[in-house]
């Protein structure tokens, strides 16, 4: 009767960590255990050093979003390869990616950029179906680059369990994927500029210079803290304090784009995002630590192992599964509710859990555009003003060619382990 009232409450749209909640309360209760647990998997958080980027990394790409950075570093783009064909479209697709890696959310870019890329598209000949479909679903892998608050959160959950999932790790093993992915999008993007005949902006070095100065304090940003953590030079935490004391600076006493009141509208949404998912990653915790308690994950990893009798068909099943979540939940409840899970069977069918790690993203990220209920689609439907199905069928090109690439990176492993030396 108390599970139906859940599901009850989860439809009528109840808080997500009140469901969490109720479930973990209710569990520890049914084994006659101390529901004060539930609370100190909430105090435990504040001792994780994982969890110390999270913030800071948040706090800066929403600081980015609420200034004009992300026009000038368009700006920047379009001047550098604007000359291509399909300049335009790829210019779009690498702003979108990169907002979408700092803010960690890829309806954010929707709301940040939409209304400056769609216009522009359309007004270089790009066409409404596709224009539309790029800025509803270009970005959607950026959270494969650092410093991306699903990768944090991913290597968070999964450390406890697999030790080698550490943030650095995942950082450069979602790396290759992540450009893989931009380049194919990217030479679709060429291919529909010389299909159409879209013309090309001559290259001007004064334009670049115009505009790479236009950009000078937020142009070194990525490429001094993204290559500061991928090359090991300085930790993921020192890159987040790094990132959010300079973004801060630039952007409200440089720039003097982001005032001291609307910042202190901008902390309160970064901190509602973080805080959201801190709660219910703590009460999800207590939900996981229950489920080892009664030997769940033990059950079945050995379900899977009767059912799935080579690695190939299970990570077919893998896939076909997160892609349905990503489309039902969105990309941090999923991590929270389903990583302790999967990483234990990844490790039966001798899955790198740094390589599930990747697949666990890529089609997470996919299922922000896929019908029926993608969360970008009904971003993009309010932003642009557009039926959902328009946007649905707009994004689909989008979305063969990114389940095309998450084929590559499921079934090729060395994309993911390259850069880390190989799989163990």
């Amino acid at each position: 009767m108390i599970g139906w009232l859940i599901v009850a409450a989860a439809l009528l749209g109840a808080p997500l960590f009140a469901i969490f909640g109720t479930i973990a309360l209710g569990a520890y209760h049914s084994i006659q255990l101390d529901p004060s647990i539930v609370i100190s998997e909430l105090a435990r958080l504040a001792t994780m050093p994982l969890l110390r980027a999270l913030p800071l990394f948040a706090l800066a790409g929403y600081v980015l979003a609420a200034s004009r950075a992300s026009e000038r570093l368009l700006d920047l783009s379009r001047a550098a390869f604007g000359w291509m064909p399909g300049g335009l479209a790829l210019v779009s697709l690498i702003a979108c990616t990169l907002l979408t890696a700092f803010t960690g959310a890829s309806g954010v870019t929707i709301v940040a950029l939409g209304g400056l890329l769609l216009p522009a598209l359309q007004e270089e000949g790009y066409g409404d179906r596709f224009s539309l479909g790029l800025v509803t679903s270009g970005g959607n892998m950026g959270v494969l680059f650092a410093p991306s608050l699903p990768l944090i959160l991913f290597a968070v959950i999964a450390n406890p369990i697999a030790s080698e999932v550490t943030i650095d790790r995942l950082f450069l093993a979602a790396l290759l994927p992540g450009v893989l992915t931009l380049a194919a999008l990217g030479l679709y993007g060429i291919a529909t500029g010389l299909g159409r005949r879209v013309p090309r902006q001559p290259f001007s070095a004064r334009a670049l210079a115009r505009a790479l100065w236009a950009a000078r304090w937020e142009a070194p940003l990525p490429v001094v803290v993204l290559g500061g953590i991928y090359s090991g030079k300085i930790a993921v935490s020192e890159a987040a304090v790094l990132t959010a004391a300079y973004t801060l600076l630039v952007e409200t006493v440089i720039q003097r784009e982001v005032s001291l009141k609307r910042l202190a509208g901008v902390i309160r949404d970064s901190t509602m995002l973080v805080g959201g998912v801190l709660v219910i990653l703590g009460l999800g915790m207590a939900i996981t630590n229950f489920l080892v308690d009664q030997e769940a994950p033990a059950r079945l990893v050995d379900w899977a192992g009767r059912t799935f009798h080579h690695p190939v068909v299970f990570l077919i099943a893998l896939n076909v599964f997160l892609l349905i979540v990503g489309c039902l939940m969105d990309i941090y409840t999923a991590i929270i509710v389903f990583v302790p899970m999967l990483i234990p069977l990844g490790l039966q069918f001798g899955v790198n859990p740094v390589h599930l790690g990747v697949i666990f993203l890529a089609n997470l990220a996919i299922g922000y555009s896929t019908p029926p209920v993608g969360m970008n689609l009904f971003i993009a439907a309010i932003r642009f003003e557009r039926p959902l199905l328009k946007l649905a069928a707009a994004s689909l090109s989008f979305i063969g060619i990114l389940l095309a690439v998450l084929l590559l990176i499921t079934y090729v492993p060395a994309l993911s382990l390259a850069l880390l030396g190989g799989a163990p």
